[in-house]
């Protein structure tokens, strides 16, 4: 991916150096309107009213559903992306382009196997996504109220973007030219209020909870599940919700929550859903930054300048482990590590970085959190002893995750090791 959007299709958005991953922020927001934005979102009963945009906003369950039933019948398929909002190049798709210069204009192919939105545009009739910091998967002492909110830049960001489809026919020295009916753009935002998402009110402390919630049990325990207990039951209720309001043909995750991806596919299949079908909800592989592999993520924004150089540790970390996994594929005689080692090795890599940022007189603190290797369909964590090839089937898929702190930022980034073909899609 390249860490740039060329403008003669839409304006670039605003970027300054040192966040959001590709040192990029956000336009400034006073501390006074981040905090009337915070309160609107999380606790107060009334709504602000949405920004003004050229896209058509739907802050109510039923005049989205009015909108979604007129899709139903033209027979549109609908891509939903779900967002917390401070958008990203991970959640816009700025992926893999191919430039043309004709007749002194620079026209874009933008390749249809791009992330996240730009995936939905290129393969639905009709795009949505929703902008809703859920309270119910923060736990009490986490960052809801100071979670990133930059409703206003992300509402024009997403004005801004739009892909030009190829022609099926075009031969592959044929340049694309700028046919309107091939361009397309988001089609509807989603901003729904917390009343209007809990109508009965909605507590972060899961024992002052009333009224209902999905959980998809033996699934949330493990990798994120554990250093977050209920988070996952929070993301298993707004989803479900989300996806009886909006009703897609196909929805659209990140690679990056890659056990919030496959938990919500369990969820789909176990709750009989149509709207995505299992087969339907598409797992997109994270986003990166091009310079160092930091995986994007709104909450990069945290980072200040010493954090944002020993945030891709983490990456660093899990290809060590990657590396010690495979030792010996292809090698005659040729012995696999076991987990115990490979985690060892990831581990080892980021109590040097520690100590190098120490050395080099980094005003920064870095936590590991966890490093673990799971099962990709059960989540059940590898034993110690385990190998590539002790497990059966050297091709057997399995997630290398972990998570880091840096100062008070939480990071977290996974590998999916051997065969994930079929699940990554």
């Amino acid at each position: 991916m390249f860490p740039f959007y060329l403008s003669h299709l839409c304006q670039a958005p605003y970027f300054t150096p040192g966040a959001l991953g590709f040192h990029r922020s956000p336009h400034p927001i006073s501390i006074l309107s981040r905090k009337l934005m915070s309160t609107a979102t999380t606790r107060s009963n009334i709504s602000l009213p949405p920004p003004e945009s050229d896209i058509p906003i739907f802050t109510t369950v039923a005049s989205y559903r009015e909108w979604r039933r007129k899709a139903f019948i033209e027979n549109r398929s609908v891509g939903f992306v779900p967002t917390m909002g401070a958008l990203h190049e991970g959640h816009l798709g700025l992926g893999v382009y191919i430039y043309f210069i004709h007749l002194n204009h620079l026209l874009i192919y933008i390749d249809p196997s791009s992330l996240i939105l730009r995936r939905s545009l290129s393969e639905n009739d009709l795009t949505v996504l929703s902008i809703f910091v859920n309270p119910a998967q923060f736990a009490p002492h986490e960052d809801l109220e100071t979670y990133p909110r930059t409703l206003e830049r992300d509402l024009k960001v997403l004005a801004e973007q739009q892909v030009v489809a190829s022609n099926s026919d075009m031969s592959s020295n044929s340049i694309p030219t700028l046919d309107s009916n091939q361009v397309k753009r988001p089609s509807a935002v989603f901003l729904p209020s917390v009343r209007e998402m809990y109508p009965g009110g909605i507590e972060q402390e899961i024992v002052k909870q009333r009224g209902t919630f999905v959980e998809v049990t033996a699934y949330g325990e493990q990798m994120e599940g554990k250093s977050r207990p209920g988070f996952f039951r929070g993301v298993a209720t707004v989803v479900t919700k989300l996806f009886n309001v909006i009703q897609p043909t196909n929805a659209y995750f990140g690679q990056k929550d890659i056990q919030q991806a496959l938990l919500l596919r369990h969820m789909v299949t176990d709750l009989l859903l149509s709207h995505p079908s299992p087969d339907h909800l598409h797992i997109v592989p994270t986003a990166r930054d091009p310079s160092d592999n930091l995986a994007l993520s709104s909450r990069n924004a945290y980072l200040s300048p010493a954090g944002r150089k020993v945030a891709p540790t983490l990456y660093a970390a899990l290809k060590a482990a990657e590396e010690c996994w495979l030792a010996g594929e292809g090698d005659e005689g040729g012995k696999n590590k076991n987990k115990k080692e490979c985690v060892e090795i990831a581990r080892a890599l980021v109590e040097r970085r520690i100590e190098e940022a120490r050395d080099h007189g980094l005003d920064v603190e870095i936590t590991l959190d966890y490093i673990e290797m799971n099962d990709a369909g059960t989540f059940e964590i590898l034993d110690d002893s385990d190998t590539r090839s002790s497990r059966g089937n050297e091709a057997a898929p399995v997630i290398l995750s972990g998570a880091m702190w840096v100062d008070r930022t939480r990071l977290i980034d996974n590998l999916l090791l051997g065969d994930f073909g079929t699940v990554v899609r």
